[in-house]
């Protein structure tokens, strides 16, 4: 699908929706718990549709109550044949060990990017946890046979820290305890995200620092009405759009949200930019802009759109923590010079670092999402504030994340 998006004035109130690694985590955990849960505001993400289908096949019953919450009754899973997981790789990441930690044998695998996305990690570290395990030199599909054996293991964590949240998840099931030492670990927000939402279904875990966690083994999920929370990624566009101009407000977040990307604040503040929070949400005046600073190690999503913001800020903007976007949906770093380079704006890649040549106006062109929903809504943003609008190739790939984003987009506009 193509998407024109031509520069438009635009105002009103933003209803951000909810977030699909936290909707994730809660699925999976509701699912494991002997019981019912209801888990709300889960939205319509294609990624949230995927887990459930997963949650499913693994013998969780799940009734939807309305668009947004479905009932879950868990705690009698199996392991199935074959599971896919669509292009979630949060889901790979988190249902893998889990898999795993059954005496049978399951086939897994996705579609779409997801099956150019490494997954090594699982590789390195199964066998040595007595898993049979067999990818497709480190890709999907890969054939997986547990019991995973709780122990001390000693793992890596700067490829992903979904990898060590999904082995939080499954350890806890075994009757033995465990040791998880974590070097490196990337985007430590995340994995406390996991901790919450383990502790609210019922699962202790310690921690030294996230660099060794103590998982007392065979523990029980416990049911839990979980409410899920608005999703600061999805709002970092629209807090952009407010930043460059736009007379709008985003509501629905969480101001003592754990979620990393809330850290998009701080970029605005230190481009310049006043934040202002009421009843109805929050509110940015960007008049003073200028180029900024950030790193985005630990909250890598938010490179769109800190670049769509860098890309209209005068000067160099600095961003640290480009090792982190080579395994997205798309090798996010190239994409983004890629893309942003035809629309005339400069931008130099080093090996941690990228840097945004900011200038103060961008005709417009035609671009391509790459097949990446973060890509494609960075871009959108870009457009209506161009001189000429942009055409945004595969513009249908926001549907992974934010199904909705085209059509709050044209709520908005005057």
């Amino acid at each position: 699908m193509i998407r024109e998006v031509l520069p438009s004035q635009f105002q009103g109130t933003i209803q951000i929706p909810p977030s699909k690694s936290d909707a994730q985590r809660a699925i999976i955990a509701a699912s494991l718990a002997r019981g019912t849960s209801i888990v709300s505001n889960i939205g319509t993400s294609d990624d949230v549709r995927h887990v459930i289908d997963a949650v499913v096949l693994l013998g969780a019953k799940v009734e939807v109550q309305d668009e947004n919450s479905v009932l879950i009754h868990g705690g009698e899973l199996k392991s199935p044949t074959d599971l896919n997981v669509g292009e979630s790789g949060l889901a790979v990441r988190l249902l893998t060990p889990i898999i795993a930690s059954f005496n049978s044998d399951t086939c897994i695998d996705g579609k779409g990017s997801l099956k150019n996305r490494s997954l090594h990690f699982f590789d390195e570290v199964l066998p040595k946890m007595g898993v049979q395990f067999k990818s497709t030199n480190g890709f999907l599909p890969m054939q997986v046979k547990g019991p995973i054996k709780g122990g001390t293991y000693s793992v890596d964590g700067s490829q992903s820290s979904q990898y060590i949240s999904g082995l939080l998840m499954s350890l806890p099931l075994n009757d033995e305890s465990s040791e998880l030492k974590v070097e490196n670990l990337a985007s430590k927000p995340y994995v406390q995200m996991t901790l919450n939402t383990l502790h609210k279904f019922g699962i202790q875990i310690e921690h030294d620092q996230f660099s060794c966690f103590l998982i007392a083994g065979n523990q029980h999920y416990i049911p839990f009405d979980y409410q899920v929370e608005g999703d600061w990624s999805s709002a970092s566009y629209w807090l952009v759009a407010a930043a460059l101009g736009a007379d709008i407000t985003i509501s629905g977040l969480s101001m003592v949200s754990l979620q990393a990307d809330k850290k998009m604040l701080d970029a605005l503040i230190s481009a310049g930019c006043n934040l202002h929070f009421s009843n109805e949400g929050i509110t940015v005046i960007g008049k003073g802009k200028k180029a900024f600073q950030f790193d985005a190690t630990h909250c890598p999503d938010l490179f769109p759109a800190l670049v769509s913001f860098a890309a209209f800020c005068p000067g160099i903007s600095i961003i640290t923590g480009v090792k982190r976007l080579k395994n997205k949906e798309s090798d996010r770093g190239f994409a983004l010079k890629t893309e942003f380079e035809k629309l005339g704006v400069q931008i130099d890649l080093f090996d941690d670092e990228m840097h945004i040549h900011g200038t103060t106006s961008i005709e417009g062109g035609i671009v391509n999402s790459h097949n990446d929903h973060r890509i494609a809504m960075c871009l959108a943003i870009v457009g209506l504030f161009s001189e000429k609008g942009i055409k945004i190739e595969n513009a249908e790939a926001v549907a992974k994340s934010y199904p909705d984003f085209w059509n709050d987009l044209e709520k908005l506009i005057c």
